[in-house]
């Protein structure tokens, strides 16, 4: 039994509910929220709200079947729940039909009893429902309807509870699972009782407060279902349902769906956890990242130390001490890299940012200090405060230990510096920056180096695919802390000569 980590595909074999709390709307919803593929065969059409039940239609049992067989000859079935099976006829056309194909879980909601207390089978449908109990591998009725199948008053105790449904189990050969949300007080128990091998595994829980209970039996009976299939044991399968379920029953006001007993919010853990939104694919995070920081990338453009660099009209002594400035940065920004390396989910990412924390201790630096002369004089420069805020932001980044945050306030000195270097070797700022005899020519050449270049591609390949892979609210904290490092460039840039920034939002 089971699918391992396969999705599970879930058959529901229920009645319609046109307002979409209960029956096969809830199934497939139930089986959706849990992680399985749902289908669904119809059993019967119902006029209801979730007021009540206004009436019901029965198609020939012969097209119910056409549905089985259409289902059976072309999809492998993981398991199977049974929710409202009308009459006689329709029950044994599903008793024939489990016989012929054997689905390997079987879960059977008996929809045997109306709210009212009323019995919703006749004599001769009760009897082909004990016929096919056993075909079932678990039932899950509420205490009106394990009390029919006991042949016994409806238990007013847990206790009572648990004897008919040891009784059930025994007489039928299945597993049973005791419900108790029926009983007054203040718990809503449940019991897996299996008497085949003689357990008993019970599931507590207080009662939860809420008048959105439609469907409470079919979504919990399809969910189990699913889980079942997807985890091969009974009591892990039912502790995730009743989980699901539960978390699902204090939503349910919320959804504000009719004037009376509104349905359970299948997927408020989801949306909660995950968003409604689909998640953008990394090609779409890098269009609107590049894009949100443009005035960014424009105001580095129009500085007149990046246009100074670029047409050879820069003096000395404040290229010198962008040298020395980004010196400083580059030891810490390592140390932030080397963070990003140990909080890194994956070998390849890992590999990643150790190799470039490498690179800007060694490479970096070796090259700044053949500008600037000897160590020392890099030692010598106190951080200036657009340098310590820069790194200030980048460390207490990589303190908080959040992986996809952390990458992403990485990215802009990659990025920024490669498209930087790639325009200036485009000659976009004007030919003299690609003259031979540019004082800083050689310089200039490691913005366009191509190692850098494809570093650069790499590191936006996995913030971008990290961006697409988490919720919207890590996602939109990883944007802030891109678009904050942009800023950070900026101000950085605009330092050596003194220049004033515009105010930039982020």
């Amino acid at each position: 039994m089971g699918v391992g980590a396969m999705t599970a595909r879930v058959l529901s074999i229920a009645g319609s509910d046109p307002s979409g709390g209960a029956g096969i709307q809830a199934d497939l919803k139930s089986i959706a929220a849990v992680g399985g593929y749902g289908m669904a065969a119809i059993t019967a059409l119902t006029a209801q709200n979730t007021r009540g039940v206004r009436g019901v239609h029965v198609p020939p049992a012969s097209f119910l079947a056409a549905q089985l067989d259409a289902i059976a000859d072309d999809i492998v079935i993981d398991a199977v729940k049974l929710g409202m099976l009308a009459n006689a006829e329709v029950i044994r056309t599903v008793v024939a039909w489990l016989g012929r194909t054997r689905p390997p879980v079987v879960v059977l909601d008996p929809v045997m009893v109306a709210t009212s207390g009323d019995r919703l089978l006749d004599a001769d449908a009760e009897a082909a429902m004990r016929e096919l109990l056993p075909l079932a591998d678990l039932v899950t009725p509420n205490l009106d309807e394990l009390a029919v199948l006991a042949r016994r008053e409806v238990a007013t105790t847990w206790a009572a509870a648990i004897a008919q449904a040891e009784g059930v189990s025994a007489e039928y050969g299945i597993r049973v699972l005791a419900k108790g949300g029926h009983l007054a007080g203040d718990l809503a128990p449940d019991a897996l009782v299996d008497a085949a091998s003689a357990t008993i595994v019970e599931f507590g829980g207080e009662r939860i407060a809420t008048s959105s209970t439609h469907g409470t039996g079919c979504s919990l009976s399809s969910a189990i279902a699913a889980l079942a299939a997807e985890l091969g044991d009974w009591p892990s399968a039912i502790a995730e349902a009743r989980r699901w379920l539960r978390e699902s029953l204090r939503h349910g006001d919320a959804l504000e769906v009719g004037d009376g007993h509104g349905p359970i919010s299948h997927f408020a853990g989801l949306w909660s956890r995950g968003g409604t939104r689909t998640a953008p694919t990394p090609t779409e995070v890098e269009a609107e990242w590049w894009e949100g920081i443009s005035d960014v990338r424009r105001a580095i453009d129009e500085l007149p130390f990046i246009r100074g660099l670029a047409d050879g009209t820069l003096p000395v002594e404040p290229f010198r001490e962008y040298l020395a400035q980004d010196a400083l940065y580059l030891r810490d920004y390592a140390r932030a890299l080397a963070t990003a390396a140990a909080l890194a989910p994956d070998a390849a990412a890992q590999a990643f940012w150790a190799t470039s924390s490498h690179g800007s201790i060694v490479g970096e630096l070796e090259l700044h200090e053949r500008w600037l002369g000897t160590g020392a004089a890099t030692d010598a420069t106190r951080p200036g405060p657009a340098t310590t805020a820069y790194l200030d932001h980048l460390l207490a980044t990589a303190a908080r230990g959040d992986y996809a945050v952390l990458v992403a306030a990485l990215l802009p000195c990659f990025w920024l510096y490669t498209d930087l270097g790639a325009r200036l070797a485009a000659g976009e700022f004007g030919e003299q920056a690609l003259a031979p005899e540019h004082p800083y020519a050689s310089w200039l050449a490691t913005y366009g180096d191509p190692a850098f270049a494809e570093a650069t591609r790499e590191a936006v390949a996995i913030v971008t695919a990290s961006a697409s892979r988490e919720t919207p609210g890590v996602r939109e904290r990883m944007l802030r802390a891109f678009r904050a490092s942009a800023v950070h460039e900026l101000a950085f840039f605009a330092a050596p000569l003194g220049a004033e920034v515009a105010p930039l939002a982020g």
